[in-house]
């Protein structure tokens, strides 16, 4: 039996989404969207019906939903989309859909606490930063760093995610958008909410936020659909060009099924919210502190209470994140050094570098993230794997004998 206990990369899809993406594969619902006769007229009324319940969910109105091909495409269009231009923030624990993008739009980080929380201070040195009057030549825009300078431009979006995706620590969301209000009224808000929506109620999380990304598959839904919710009359320039989908804010078919299997996960989440935070929580709670007990020198990262409830990240002393993750894989636990999408790089976590994790603690990195189909006998086949993982690449590494370094002289050559 395998004990899946990487929800955080991707949630196994709820029977509701299954059933509702099959009904959409056979006639009349394979049709496509934007066609006039029957068969493409009801792909329309499931895509419309869709964009209803995500509307709902999120506290939006069904105009402002547009449907994207997931949360890193949702990310990009809020980034790349913004108008009109200016300077970008985005914290320095983003995921990289959001930080790359700042980063190929030249734009600034901002710093975090020990604990994973965007530093509010640094966000209002940032925003304070105002450029010369308008009749000085602008300043060339700044590489990505520390927010500490001063921003070339006024700033035209600032982008805070509403849970870590690695860490699940959520940040004070409502606070950075009051921030953002006062100190730079023009800016847009954006907050890639892809982790949050099994955990938090969204519409109340995001509440203000004028961009919302979310994505399918992390909450029960297939993978490879997701949406941007733009709300507050905010404009987007057009970055995918072709037959004008979506009122022109992103062309392409419509992947039909999808956004029908994405709105059937999410109402799902949305009645079962409550009950899934208490079970999950309690699982995760029982796995955190059973491995804090049993791996010594491990350590928590961030604070269990500014948490959601189904992520369970550890540092553990003397391993590494890829030799543990594998042979957790062999004895039949999936788990992740972090980020999903960077859960092959050797490289020490962006996030737990911004905290100021320290490396030889951050390479030892353990991300273990609940969901909804964890079960008692996950936990219990985690707690009785990670120790003994642990020991094994402790103890080889103890075995290995110390190398001398070779003489100046030697490596020079």
């Amino acid at each position: 039996m395998v004990a899946y206990l990487d929800h955080a990369a991707t949630t196994p899809i709820r029977p509701e989404a299954r059933r509702a993406m099959l009904a959409l594969m056979s006639e009349p619902g394979f049709g496509n969207p934007s066609g006039a006769h029957s068969v493409a007229r009801a792909a329309r009324r499931a895509v419309e019906d869709a964009r209803e319940v995500v509307a709902a969910a999120l506290g939006a109105e069904p105009s402002q939903v547009v449907f994207t091909g997931g949360g890193t495409e949702s990310d990009n269009l809020a980034v790349a989309g913004r108008s009109p231009r200016g300077h970008i923030l985005c914290s320095a624990v983003e995921h990289d859909a959001v930080l790359e993008s700042v980063r190929a739009a030249g734009g600034t980080t901002v710093g975090v606490n020990p604990e994973g929380q965007v530093d509010l201070d640094d966000l209002k040195r940032a925003l304070g930063a105002e450029p010369a009057p308008a009749a000085a030549p602008p300043t060339p825009a700044a590489p990505p760093g520390s927010a500490r300078g001063s921003a070339p431009t006024p700033a035209s979006l600032v982008s805070v995610m509403t849970a870590n995706n690695e860490t699940g620590v959520v940040q004070p969301l409502d606070r950075v958008i009051g921030i953002t209000r006062r100190k730079a009224p023009a800016a847009l808000v954006h907050t890639d909410a892809v982790q949050a929506v099994n955990w938090l109620d969204p519409a109340a999380a995001t509440a203000g936020a004028d961009l919302v990304s979310i994505s399918a598959h992390k909450f029960g839904g297939p993978q490879g659909v997701g949406a941007l919710v733009v709300r507050n009359a905010a404009d987007l320039d057009v970055t995918v060009h072709g037959g004008g989908q979506e009122a022109g804010r992103r062309s392409g078919t419509h992947n039909v099924a999808g956004i029908a299997g994405l709105a059937a996960a999410l109402a799902v989440v949305q009645e079962d919210r409550e009950a899934l935070v208490k079970r999950v929580g309690d699982l995760r709670d029982r796995l955190a502190d059973g491995l804090l007990a049993s791996v010594p020198g491990a350590v928590e990262t961030g604070r269990r209470e500014d948490k959601v409830a189904g992520i369970c990240h550890l540092c553990i002393p003397g391993v590494e994140s890829e030799a543990l993750v594998f042979l957790l894989d062999q004895a039949g636990v999936c788990a992740s050094a972090g980020s999903a999408c960077a859960s092959g790089a050797t490289q020490v976590s962006h996030v737990l570098r911004a905290m100021g994790v320290p490396e030889e603690l951050a390479r030892g990195a353990l991300r273990l993230s609940l969901g909804w189909t964890t079960t008692e006998e996950d936990v219990d086949a985690a707690l009785e794997a990670v120790p003994a993982a642990v020991a094994r690449l402790r103890s080889s590494a103890a075995a290995v004998p110390a190398v001398r370094a070779p003489s100046p002289a030697r490596s020079a050559r």
